[in-house]
C-alpha cells in the first residue's frame, strides 16, 4: 500500500497573494512607517482625497524630472506614488461605500 499525499484544497476564485512580491509589501511598509513619524497611525483615513492626488503628482513630477528619491524621506518617489495611489483607491472605495449606505 502506498502512502501518497492526496490532500485537497479548493483555491479556485481566491486571490493569489503569493503572486505579490515581498519587496512590494516592504516598499509600502517603508512609506507608511515613515508617515507615522510625522503623523498619527491611520490618520490618512481622515484626509481629503485631493491632498493625496496632489502628493502623488508631486512625487511623479519629481521622479519624471530625474529625482530618484524624496529629499525629506530619502525613499524612492515611486514608493510614495504607490502608497498615494493605494490611499486614493481606499478612500475612493470608502466614500463609495458611505454614499451607498446613505441611499438605503
Amino acid at each position: 500500500m502506498t502512502s501518497e499525499n492526496t490532500g485537497l484544497k479548493d483555491d479556485k476564485g481566491k486571490l493569489r497573494h503569493d503572486l505579490v512580491p515581498a519587496s512590494w509589501h516592504v516598499a509600502l511598509a517603508e512609506v507608511m512607517s515613515y508617515g507615522i513619524e510625522k503623523y498619527e497611525p491611520n490618520s490618512w483615513q481622515n484626509v481629503e482625497p485631493n491632498r493625496y492626488e496632489a502628493a502623488l503628482m508631486r512625487h511623479l513630477c519629481a521622479w519624471r524630472d530625474g529625482e530618484e528619491s524624496d529629499t525629506e524621506s530619502d525613499l524612492n518617489h515611486l514608493k510614495h506614488i504607490a502608497v498615494n495611489a493605494l490611499i486614493l483607491l481606499s478612500l475612493t472605495q470608502q466614500n463609495k461605500n458611505n454614499n451607498d449606505k446613505t441611499k438605503i
